[in-house]
């Protein structure tokens, strides 16, 4: 039977050999990465097509009823309203849900956090109109509208 100081040095020259495995990969799995990373960007949410940017839509939870917008109005779950990180305050924009292609016209009155992908968080109304009322979340194409578009949208 071995002695328990063979042991110890048996364990010591396998982390040792361990450790030189891992820095030798890391380089490779670095390169990896790098490779996946520029794929992912490719197809990011985010990739601005057909005058809009792809990304995620929630609504607002029932506990904002009534409360004081960044813009000063109360929040009404049934006006067609939204909160954005990035857009202006007053700006129409309109949401177009990808999975159902219904789309509602909104006003951004309020801010949300900033998020790594564009996101937009709707009222109760604009979310039952784009389908997702009761699903939490759903891609979207975020479209602002200029001044002229919103009047033909009206």
């Amino acid at each position: 039977m071995a002695s328990v100081h063979s042991r110890g040095r048996l364990a010591a020259v396998i982390l040792v050999c361990q450790l030189l495995l891992m820095l030798h990969t890391l380089p490779l799995q670095a390169e990896e990465v790098a490779s996946l990373g520029s794929t992912v960007e490719s197809t990011a949410p985010n990739a601005e097509t057909d005058g809009g940017l792809v990304g995620i839509a929630s609504y607002y939870a029932k506990r904002y009823n009534g409360r004081k917008t960044n813009s000063g109005a109360r929040y009404h779950p049934e006006k067609l309203t939204a909160a954005s990180a990035e857009l202006p305050l007053g700006t129409r924009v309109k949401v177009v849900n990808l999975a159902t292609d219904q789309e509602v016209v909104v006003t951004v009155n309020d801010r949300c956090r900033r998020k790594k992908v564009p996101f937009i968080d709707l009222s109760r109304a604009a979310a039952r109109k784009l389908g997702f009322l009761g699903k939490g979340t759903a891609r979207v194409r975020i479209i602002p509208l200029d001044d002229e578009d919103s009047e033909e949208e009206s």
